[in-house]
């Protein structure tokens, strides 16, 4: 424990480098103006954190006005909690308030809460729920922006994947889509559904005949 703190107490002053080897790890708390952009490399490279204010309390630490960064992806909130720091080969991330994820293709997220898991030093996977958790990406095949929204929407980063579930609706910039569950693929820009397997409800397409692919869908 006290291991941990003493790495912790570094995050107010300098730059700290956790587990150097296969991926430098830094986490820097410094002014969140200076947040650097998402680099259009590979997702391989260093996780950036940086956060107005960091507290730590046992083994679980407290950020301001938080972002973290690596490649493309880009994950911001009003306030976070991690634990784990000591091995970020398997850290989890709990992102509350104003949450914002940035991910490739120029997808994103919004919602309430999301939870960030890091396996091998690397940002996995990022589960994000809300009243609805909202997704978008704008198409680089078609003049349009594919949209969807549901209670529970988990992004994928290897994969490249965002499934929806619980309400879960999707509009592809020509037709929308509802069903129990909805997986986007931010790469091939396309959907697939999956109806109720209890047999409690459907697949249903709303397919417009005059669609030309512009933003003119509205959400239900």
């Amino acid at each position: 424990m006290s291991r941990l703190l003493q790495r912790i107490a570094l995050l107010t002053t300098t730059l700290l480098v956790l587990n150097s080897a296969v991926a430098a790890t830094h986490i820097a708390a410094v002014n969140k103006g200076s947040i650097p952009a998402p680099s259009k490399g590979a997702r391989k490279l260093p996780i950036d954190v940086t956060s107005s204010k960091v507290d730590y309390k046992g083994d679980t630490v407290v950020f301001q006005d938080v972002v973290i960064t690596q490649g493309e992806t880009k994950v911001q909130a009003d306030h976070a909690h991690a634990t784990g720091l000591d091995n970020f080969d398997n850290s989890r991330w709990t992102f509350e308030g104003n949450v914002r994820i940035t991910g490739e293709q120029h997808g994103s997220l919004k919602s309430d809460l999301a939870v960030v898991e890091f396996k091998n030093k690397y940002i996995a996977k990022a589960t994000v729920t809300g009243n609805p958790a909202e997704f978008e990406q704008k198409r680089t095949d078609i003049d349009a922006t594919a949209r969807g929204h549901a209670r529970e929407i988990v992004y994928n980063v290897a994969d490249g994947t965002v499934r929806l579930s619980n309400d879960a609706w999707v509009w592809d910039g020509h037709n929308s889509m509802t069903a129990a569950e909805l997986v986007y693929d931010i790469r091939a820009q396309h959907v697939q559904a999956t109806a109720d397997p209890q047999g409690n409800s459907q697949v249903h397409f709303t397919i417009n005949p005059n669609s030309s692919g512009g933003d003119t869908e509205k959400k239900p």
